[in-house]
């Protein structure tokens, strides 16, 4: 009794509801489910995939649940089917709709039926009968719709039906599906009067991404010279929001899912892959960027200029011109200076002097740059200079660590003028060994402003009235053996320099150099700044003022081991290869066993280096705490905090360390690309596997791999050809040229 009770009661309550759906009785949802049961010949629509939706016809049962079924296009798929409605599995199912009344259909009419179809869809049909059953309150089904708008409710009309209410988003909602058999009504005024704004709005903005997409195509077609400047792009809001999208996306830098969604779009639409690299071709395509943009700059949000602030800031510096160490300075403008640098150097930190004293032996004189009498700790300029660390020298441009006109006018070190400097003086014992050192605040005159090769040629020349100059190279000499007797290992190699003539240009001009570290200017120059970091850290130690002093182990390192190869760049890339990174401590010197000494502080670069700024007002590897110490006052940081802003320094300069590694081989491969594919010659630095070796393109001093013959060695020279070389790719690919005989 209990079960027929509730059987009628269940049967009242679909009664109910099917006359709020506007059914009658005899026209309840389950009779309607069970006449729409698949059977074989029946037409119904299915969802293939994601984006597509087909029609097919019903062959036979596969298996419990699943239909063979033969599509528009005549093949066999197997479609997930339900056997019954309350059976129905927890997932979606790609049988979305089954035609009433088309039974027994032929599937090679489908073709024709959709044509059809689409031929009689009219959506403007839907807002009419959407107000007569709005004002009658009932949902129909698509049969019923049919009867409404087409007076009809054959297969054709079933159909169109249904593709206008299962494609419609203002008018009708779903209020109940069973499978693939649906119910609809309408929504109320108010709904449909906010989907139809959102509609338009939609609209409206997808044809404003269309004129976009459209000024990319563009934009594209023209020829690089008539391509929209940079920051046309960037004047309208929207294209600029689209555009820095595209840039975040080429850069593998989205900050969120909608900069990635936009680019995703955009790069559609543009019938392009939903890559990093289809991004960025798209942005040079459009001339946003230049062919040869730096990926890494953007990436890693280098800086490239300097604030309005910063820059009135070091004006008034300029201006104010105060010198708070004027009253020490010592004056040493009878010294012949020789400032020697690379021949496109805008930042000149240091410079030499030397003379032989009356009793022979060699006095020397490092001047640096001093630009702590300028720039103090904790200042807007100081902290900007913390962030950045160091200046960064590309083949392209030079960002420096100063605006550009406090440290070339106010700290730089220049011909013919007054500049103040820190003075590091130290006597030489005939051994090389330091035996005497001040270090004093000064006024220098500079003498000559040299290139490594004009000074090499002077050295060569050996000239009476360049005197000076011998000395020098003759102190570098000693100080070189001396280190070498302390363990010292020689690690000088080939150094390529590359400077790239308007960058921007897609064809633009490259000059490139080869330095070979033991030239004798380099040499000289490189001695003599060894020594200066020797004799700060000396300095440092006697007066118990925290510095930042580099240290080096030297333990795992067995020069015997390297005994066989011959000295050079073979000899040094196999030693650097076993060489630990180096170490800091801020409260005593530590041991640099690579260079031979007991300790070692970089002093000499404080215009381009944060870490000499901060030994020359002692704060990390400069001239603050030296400086403070120089003007009697007590250090400005403690070894706590010089380790703090180390840690800070250290990172950016390992950032940018890599940034500009990365530069120069970029601009290497493509000076590489545009060669002749011609022999060139090859050093074997050592065997990766079997015949695979690492060489040297002496040329370029770049390294690569290559198999070679059997029988040459670590050491040989060898003739290659550059078989590809893809800068963007990273990709260098060389092949040993035979010699015919």
């Amino acid at each position: 009794m209990v079960m027929e009770e509730f059987g009628a009661l269940r049967k009242r309550r679909k009664v109910i509801a099917s006359a709020k759906l506007g059914l009658t009785s005899g026209d309840l949802l389950e009779q309607k489910l069970e006449r729409r049961a698949l059977q074989k010949g029946f037409l119904l629509e299915f969802k293939k995939d994601s984006e597509r939706v087909l029609l097919a016809v019903a062959q036979k049962p596969d298996g419990k649940k699943n239909w063979m079924v033969s599509d528009q296009s005549d093949c066999s798929l197997i479609l997930v089917c339900y056997r019954m409605v309350q059976q129905l599995p927890l997932k979606p199912q790609q049988i979305t709709f089954i035609v009433p009344g088309a039974e027994n259909f032929d599937h090679t009419e489908i073709a024709d039926f959709i044509q059809k179809a689409e031929n009689n869809l009219d959506h403007s049909l839907l807002e009419c009968a959407w107000a007569e059953l709005l004002e009658q309150n009932k949902s129909v089904t698509v049969e019923e719709f049919a009867e409404i708008i087409f007076g009809s409710a054959e297969p054709l009309e079933s159909y169109c039906s249904h593709l206008l209410l299962s494609q419609d988003e203002i008018y009708f909602t779903v209020v109940e599906k069973r499978g693939s058999f649906s119910v609809y009504g309408p929504r109320p005024a108010t709904q449909v009067e906010e989907l139809q704004r959102r509609k338009l709005a939609k609209e409206a903005a997808e044809k404003e991404f269309q004129e976009f997409v459209q000024l990319l195509k563009s934009a594209k077609a023209m020829p690089p010279s008539a391509n929209p400047s940079k920051s046309s792009w960037e004047v309208d809001e929207k294209i600029r929001h689209r555009i820095k999208s595209l840039e975040a996306y080429a850069i593998d830098a989205c900050e969120n899912d909608d900069q990635k969604k936009t680019a995703g779009l955009i790069l559609k639409s543009m019938g392009l892959a939903k890559t990093s690299a289809s991004a960025l071709n798209l942005l040079i395509d459009i001339g946003y960027f230049p062919v040869h943009v730096n990926l890494d700059v953007l990436k890693f949000n280098i800086r490239t200029d300097h604030s309005d602030e910063l820059i009135s800031t070091a004006e008034r510096l300029l201006l104010e011109s105060l010198d708070p160490d004027e009253e020490d300075r010592i004056d040493l403008t009878h010294l012949k200076v020789y400032a020697i640098d690379v021949d496109e150097a805008d930042e000149l930190d240091d410079a030499l002097s030397a003379a032989r004293l009356s009793d022979g032996r060699i006095k020397v004189w490092i001047h640096v740059a001093d630009p702590a009498s300028l720039v103090h700790p904790g200042s807007i300029i100081d902290r900007e200079a913390l962030k950045r660390g160091t200046s960064v020298f590309l083949p392209t441009a030079t960002y420096p660590m100063f605006p550009e006109k406090l440290a070339m006018e106010g700290m730089s070190l220049k011909q013919g003028s007054l500049c103040k400097a820190v003075s590091v003086s130290v006597i030489l014992h005939p051994d090389g060994s330091i035996a005497e050192y001040t270090v004093d605040n000064s006024i220098i005159k500079p003498t000559y402003m040299l290139t490594y090769e004009s000074a090499t040629e002077l050295l060569y020349l050996n000239l009476e009235e360049e005197v000076e100059l011998k000395i020098l190279s003759e102190a570098a000499a000693l100080r070189l053996q001396w280190r070498r007797n302390q363990g010292a290992i020689d690690t000088a190699t080939l150094e390529t320099r590359i400077k790239v003539d308007n960058p921007d240009d897609p064809e633009p001009s490259i000059n490139l150099y080869i330095e070979n570290q033991a030239d004798p200017a380099m040499r000289l120059v490189s001695e003599m700044m060894i020594l200066c970091g020797e004799a700060i850290a000396t300095f440092g130690s006697l007066n118990n003022i925290p510095l930042p002093f580099r240290g080096q182990p030297q333990s795992n390192i067995d020069v015997s081991a390297f005994a066989h190869l011959p000295e050079g760049p073979v000899k040094s890339s196999a030693i650097v290869r076993t060489m630990r990174a180096a170490e800091l401590d801020f409260r005593k010197p530590i041991r640099h066993g690579v260079l031979g000494l007991p300790g070692y502080v970089q002093f000499t670069s404080p215009i381009r280096r944060y870490m000499d700024l901060l030994a020359h007002y002692q704060a990390n590897n400069s001239n603050l705490k030296v400086k403070a110490f120089l003007r009697g006052d007590s250090a400005p940081f403690s070894a706590g905090q010089l380790e703090g802003m180390a840690s800070i320094v250290n990172m950016n300069t390992r950032l940018v360390r890599r940034i500009c590694s990365s530069a120069l081989r970029y601009w290497i491969l493509e000076y590489l690309r545009r060669q002749p594919k011609e022999a060139r010659s090859a050093l074997i630095l050592r065997f990766i596997k079997d015949r695979v070796a690492a060489l040297l393109l002496l040329e370029v001093g770049v390294q690569a791999s290559a198999w070679v013959s059997v029988g040459v060695q670590v050491g040989d020279e060898v003739e290659v050809q550059v078989e590809e070389a893809y800068p963007r790719d990273d990709v260098l690919s060389l092949k040993e040229v035979f010699k015919a005989e």
